[in-house]
Order: structure tokens, then C-alpha cells, then sequence
């Protein structure tokens, strides 16, 4: 075979793998994941006291002595493990959107995302002003670059007759990376504090609150997307999640396991429980492209009364760990069709 037939089959194989090559990043583009995580971050206070609220187990002179330095500790913390829940088969990158509980308010937030470790990464945030005695709020961090916010506003729950008042619903709406309008709920239902069967009516309740804003936005876009996340205090088979199926909406993390031993997002008394969920309307679930447990090894620690692994928490009871949460983060990542420009 001649020299000038080699030259032009390896020019040819070049070409051909230089259009391949090419296809691929075009078929990149055209495809990226949205990565949706939801978290309760255990107990996430400042260490100031705010008059209107029963925060003060949450300050220096507390017995808990939760001091600057512990408060730093705990948001750099925080910061660590969203990071940690970012990739992607698409190239790694941060999370696009965080659900979190436990939050006490703006300030919090305001040194979550722009004081922390996360404060290159240009999250914005949006956060209720709830009536729950503690001062818990529900909050919602975002890349401006891939949800651009249109609107948002808290839903109150209305207490039922000896409830407390609870955490607000956060309702936000914004444009995705796909060009949709994504509807998005943040739940921090009643605890079981005092017997899950006594208590059940408080979390239908929210349920139920929670239901009618899913609806309403169905009466207006039947084929809405829409996703539901937070703390239920419940199982996904118990009755106010049950509830929140017949408005439209699949739990997308109900099977979710971790992969080094975490069945559940939460532990107690020696049983994993998934109490934490991510739920999505039937548009957003046919985009699914994952949904895990993100029970990474250093948000681990030896359980040692029950065996096995429990998660790495602050405080267990007064005594200080120095860790994340009692709850380990869910992940979901959506397989988007990104439009061209």
C-alpha cells in the first residue's frame, strides 16, 4: 500500500473521529442533568436570641455552649455536604437547587451562601418567616444560572384545634435549564413528638394544605412540573404522604439507599427510616435519571449502641459531636434537553 494511500486513510480516520467527537459535545449540549437535593440540617441557628422565638437553648451560654465557633463549624459543615452531593454523568458540578430544614432565618442563610464555603458558589436563597415556636424555617437555595426565579411566597398551615403553629410550605416558581417552568414546594411537616398516632392529624393536615396548592397549579397547567421536598416526619406509605399521591405527584426517592449501608435517611433507635422526601409530577419523574441516599463516608460514624453506620449529627442529646445532621441528604438528578441558543 503506497504512502499516499496511508496519508489519506489516517486523514480520513481523523476526520471521522474529529466529527464523532464533535457529535458528542453537541449531544452534550443538548442534554444536562439538573441535580435537586433536599436536607434537613439539624438544628441550623445562629447564636443570637431572638426575643419572639424559644431559641435559647441555641446560645453561648446555653447549656449546649453554642458558641461563634461552633456556629462556624456547623455552616462550613453544611457547605461541605452540598457540595459533596454535586456531579452528574454529564461533568461534575454543583447541586442546581438545595431544599433545606432546620433553618432559623435570613441571617442564617445570608452566611450559609454568601460566608461560608459555598460563598463562591452564587447561590441565592429565598427563606419562610414561620410561626413555629422554635423559629425553624424552611429555606431554598438556587443557581441563578440554571432556575431563574419568577415567584415565590409562604403557604400557611392552618393549626387544628391543640397543634402548634408549624413551618410555613415555601412555594417558589422559575424557569430550568430545559426552558420549563418548575414549580417547586418546601415541606417541614409536624414531628412525631408526643406519639405518631396523636400527632398524624397535624401532618395531614399540612398534606392536606399542601395538596390544594398542588392542585391549584394543575387547574392552571395540567401538564405542570413540579417538585415536592422536605421532612414529613412520615414514611412514604403513612397517610398524609398517601394523601399528597392522589393530587397528581410520585415519590421519586421512596426506593432510594445509600451506598455504603444507609436504607433510610434518618436512624432511630437502631432503624433506618426514610422520613425525608423528594416527590415529582409525572412530567418531571419521566426525566428522571437517578435518586439516592448520599451516605458518603464522612458524614458516617460507627453506631455504637444499635451496630452498623448512623449519621455523623452535632449534638447527640447535650453532648457536642462536632458533626453535619441527623439526616443524611437525598439526591435526585433529571436528565434535561437543554434548547439551542
Amino acid at each position: 500500500m503506497s504512502k499516499k494511500v496511508l496519508r489519506e486513510i489516517a486523514t480520513t480516520l481523523c476526520l471521522t473521529a474529529m466529527s464523532l467527537t464533535a457529535a458528542a459535545q453537541q449531544s452534550g449540549r443538548e442534554c444536562r442533568h439538573f441535580t435537586f437535593v433536599e436536607l434537613n440540617c439539624e438544628n441550623l441557628f445562629d447564636t443570637s436570641h431572638d426575643s419572639l422565638k424559644q431559641d435559647t437553648e441555641w446560645l453561648e451560654d446555653s447549656p449546649r455552649h453554642w458558641t461563634r465557633k461552633r456556629y462556624w463549624h456547623k455552616l462550613n459543615n453544611t457547605g461541605k455536604e452540598i457540595i459533596a452531593c454535586g456531579g452528574g454523568g454529564d461533568g461534575w458540578r454543583l447541586p442546581d437547587m438545595v431544599v433545606l430544614c432546620e433553618v432559623e432565618n435570613d441571617s442564617v442563610m445570608r452566611d450559609l451562601t454568601k460566608r461560608s464555603l459555598l460563598r463562591n458558589a452564587r447561590y441565592e436563597y429565598i427563606i419562610t418567616e414561620s410561626p413555629d415556636v422554635r423559629g425553624i424555617d424552611v429555606a431554598m437555595m438556587y443557581c441563578p444560572s440554571s432556575f431563574h426565579i419568577i415567584s415565590h411566597h409562604n403557604i400557611r398551615v392552618a393549626p387544628l384545634k391543640n397543634m402548634r403553629p408549624t413551618r410555613d410550605i415555601l412555594y417558589a416558581c422559575g424557569t430550568i435549564i430545559s426552558g420549563d417552568t418548575l414549580h417547586v414546594f418546601a415541606v417541614h411537616a409536624p414531628s412525631r413528638y408526643g406519639g405518631e398516632r396523636s400527632t398524624r392529624p397535624n401532618r395531614i393536615q399540612v398534606a392536606k394544605t399542601l395538596a390544594a396548592a398542588i392542585d391549584s397549579v394543575y387547574a392552571v397547567s395540567p401538564d405542570a412540573a413540579i417538585l415536592v421536598a422536605g421532612d414529613f416526619n412520615d414514611c412514604h406509605d403513612d397517610p398524609a404522604p398517601m394523601l399528597l399521591y392522589k393530587s397528581g405527584i410520585e415519590n421519586v426517592t421512596r426506593n432510594a439507599k445509600g451506598s455504603n449501608g444507609a436504607k433510610g435517611s434518618y436512624k432511630f433507635k437502631g432503624e433506618w427510616q426514610s422520613i425525608d422526601h423528594i416527590m415529582a409530577s409525572l412530567r418531571m419523574a419521566a426525566t428522571l435519571d437517578g435518586a439516592h441516599i448520599a451516605d458518603l463516608p464522612f458524614l458516617l460514624e460507627d453506631d455504637e449502641r444499635y451496630g452498623g453506620k448512623t449519621p455523623m449529627r452535632t449534638y447527640y442529646g447535650f453532648k457536642y459531636k462536632g458533626g453535619y445532621s441527623d439526616h443524611l441528604p437525598l439526591v435526585v438528578r433529571f436528565r434535561m434537553k437543554v434548547p439551542e441558543e
